[in-house]
């Protein structure tokens, strides 16, 4: 299984909460189980107890295990290692050391949510066991002693759309996929629907999410129209019989041109059976 084959919805659940475990899987694409922000530090334990006796499928199943530097990642990795489950995303990754910490057994979502991750982004993608990047809005403006990552009408500040791009970019040059972060505002679904928008556009494989009711939003963000679908189908097809640059429905086209055709028709295969 590839992280491009996951789909574009991934869901967290807290992992002390194993009630709400199938639901989860159900409703996304993948479950994200958290060890981390959404567990209290008293109820760490209990989390990772959970996360063996309640068994997902591995397949679509990412556990967030805490930091490298802090004292519940041994635990955490123990508790791993008890499971099936291969995903493994490590919070506030900020060096390569912190994805050597994880050893070689798992297929690595490397979160850059502080400004020591983003400025590492780079070299943290080029790893091999490192399959995605995803960045963090709240936890990188905490790291630089700020109080808010967006504007009151809900667009992000110039330093969260910076980081944004840069993991987005890094995660690119290697080749590797980049997950946009949650939405916090449970309700404005319209806002939802904006960023994830901008996020297909610009290049994101995936947007991570916080609530059930965000999935349907964020699935049909990522799913192509019929129109594109058939537009794009029939760039290719034009494409096979004129080399080089050509015209097309009054356009003229390029590799790039194609390779955002080939780049709709791999979404709309994604997509097709939610």
């Amino acid at each position: 299984m590839n992280i491009f084959d996951l789909g574009p919805s991934l869901l967290f659940c807290p992992a002390d909460r194993p009630d709400r475990f199938d639901k989860a899987s159900e409703r996304a694409d993948a479950v994200i189980l958290d060890l981390e922000d959404a567990v209290r530090s008293a109820d760490k334990s209990a989390a990772r107890d959970a996360l063996t006796s309640h068994p997902l499928d591995p397949s679509r199943t990412i556990v967030r295990v805490n930091p490298a530097s802090s004292p519940e990642f041994a635990a955490d990795l123990a508790a791993m290692a008890a499971t099936d489950y291969r995903w493994v995303m490590l919070a506030k990754t900020e060096s390569v050391a912190g994805i050597a910490a994880l050893g070689d057994r798992f297929r690595v979502i490397a979160l850059c949510e502080s400004a020591a991750g983003v400025l590492a982004a780079p070299d943290i993608a080029r790893l091999d066991s490192v399959a995605a990047l995803m960045w963090g809005a709240e936890d990188l403006v905490a790291s630089l002693g700020g109080t808010s990552s967006r504007h009151q009408d809900g667009t992000y500040r110039d330093i969260a759309r910076h980081a944004r791009s840069s993991v987005l970019l890094a995660a690119g040059a290697a080749g590797k996929a980049a997950i946009d972060a949650v939405y916090l505002d449970i309700a404005d679904l319209d806002g939802l629907h904006l960023e994830v928008t901008d996020a297909v556009a610009s290049g994101f494989r995936a947007t991570a999410c916080i609530h059930p009711g965000q999935v349907p939003i964020i699935r049909d963000g990522y799913r192509p129209s019929e129109d594109d679908i058939d537009t794009a189908t029939a760039l290719l097809s034009a494409a096979e019989s004129s080399p080089g640059v050509f015209r097309f429905r009054g356009l003229m086209v390029d590799e790039p041109a194609l390779q955002h055709a080939r780049a709709t028709l791999r979404l709309a295969a994604k997509t097709r059976h939610k």
